[in-house]
């Protein structure tokens, strides 16, 4: 076999095996294999000389892939767990081959050098550089890391919220097979696997410091409420500890959250009748506010025309609707293309989840919204500056007064306090 591992530092950077060392249970089973810090630590081998990772080890790299890239799905651990027990047993080195598609799987998670480079390529899940170097999906975290981007986009394949059964046929058999009997037998051992895993250990998303702790209860993102049977899912999953910090100091969401019984560190968004979270309106004023005035006082943006569109392209959901993702609609590719190429980085961008962070939508929403209002060189009016950013620059047209118009206006007028002129409202 070209790829071959003796040791966890064989196929982990310096900063996972920092992090795998953070763990309690990691650095006791470690401790008492006879494993020392600042030497190699050797992979646990199986009766034929395989390498593999223990379950303490899968768990504790699943929960630090789901901490660093998909703070908004705590339920991807059990998920990953499972399938890799499924898909591999665990270990790294694994390797199949369809006979009738003769597509090669690998690594723990078992994806191929294709899947694993589209999702690097067109989805941007850019945290490990695999193209060029496949050798990388028999790393664990590589493989694990790319295994979640995969659920993640099957969790909401052709824009619609997709069920643990579903995800889980389709990881096998793909989304054309997710309900073909062909796909039935693995869910059901699925079921079976996941009742049989030792619970998980969760770690507190609320450590300022980063440090992994046990927990002897759900973490803030994965309480629900004894009233309502409702999962909540949390802003302090979704922003920084300073991004948290001017919100708590916003008077007027102060008051909101206040309230409503906010605790630091345990704020809940809202949330619908469907279970999906969305922004107050005071909340995502907030937010427009403080963006604009960290990152772009020197340009004539208004936090409600932000908020408008906000209302228009997502209906204020954090998740965002259908195809556009986040709370501004704007989607990966635009928000690298704003990051690399006009140098709005004041956050980073580093997967598809990130732009459905609330703080981070709305930056990547100003930069895009100024760069329309000088389209092609030159000072634009604020109808084109709207129908552009809604429907692209390309499809623009200013004799439309329809439905578009009209739904932005309304939007405007739940955010604006001040009286419009006659004629309409001032955008820019």
């Amino acid at each position: 076999m070209a790829v071959s591992f003796r040791y966890w530092d064989d196929c982990s950077d310096p900063s996972d095996m920092e992090e795998m060392w953070r763990i309690p249970e990691v650095s006791t089973e470690w401790l008492d294999a006879g494993e020392s810090r600042g030497q190699r630590v050797h992979l646990s081998r199986d009766p034929d000389g395989q390498p593999y990772l223990t379950q303490t080890e899968m768990k504790a790299v699943a929960e630090i892939v789901v901490r660093r890239h998909f703070a908004s799905r705590i339920d991807l651990q059990d998920m990953i767990c499972t399938i890799a027990e499924l898909e591999s047993d665990r270990q790294p080195l694994a390797t199949s081959c369809n006979q009738k598609t003769k597509e090669t799987t690998v690594g723990i998670m078992q994806l191929s050098p294709e899947t694993a480079e589209w999702l690097v390529s067109e989805l941007g899940y850019r945290s490990y550089e695999v193209e060029g170097n496949p050798d990388l999906l028999y790393w664990p975290f590589v493989s694990i890391y790319l295994g979640a981007a995969y659920i993640n986009w099957l969790s909401n394949f052709d824009q619609k919220e997709r069920s643990e059964e579903f995800v889980v046929r389709a990881y096998t058999g793909g989304p054309k097979k997710a309900t073909h009997k062909s796909t039935l037998p693995y869910w059901k051992r699925y079921l079976s696997v996941k009742e049989s895993l030792p619970s998980r250990k969760l770690f507190d998303e609320g450590r300022l410091n980063d440090a992994l702790v046990c927990a002897t209860s759900p973490p803030p993102a994965m309480q629900t409420s004894e009233k309502a049977g409702v999962l909540y899912s949390y802003w302090d999953s979704r922003a920084s500890p300073e991004d948290m910090e001017e919100l708590w100091n916003h008077p007027e969401v102060l008051k909101e959250w206040t309230k409503s019984g906010e605790r630091r560190g345990q704020v809940r968004f809202s949330h619908d009748d469907k279970k999906r979270p969305y922004l107050s309106r005071v909340e995502l004023k907030a937010v427009a506010e403080i963006i604009l005035s960290r990152h772009f006082s020197t340009k004539a943006v208004k936090p409600t025309v932000l908020c408008a569109l906000a209302e228009v392209v997502s209906l204020r959901f954090v998740n965002g609707v259908g195809p556009r993702p986040g709370i501004m609609g704007i989607d990966y590719s635009a928000a690298f293309w704003l990051y690399t190429e006009l140098g709005y980085r004041a956050y980073r961008i580093d997967s598809v989840d990130d732009v459905t962070k609330p703080f981070v939508s709305m930056y990547f929403g100003a930069a895009y919204l100024v760069w329309l209002s000088e389209y092609e060189g030159r000072e634009r009016t604020p109808q084109f500056v709207v129908q552009a950013y809604i429907a692209g620059p390309k499809n623009v047209n200013l004799q439309e007064t329809g439905p578009l118009r009209l739904k932005f206006e309304q939007a405007f007028g739940n955010y604006e306090d001040t009286k419009r002129e006659e004629g309409g409202c001032t955008i820019l």
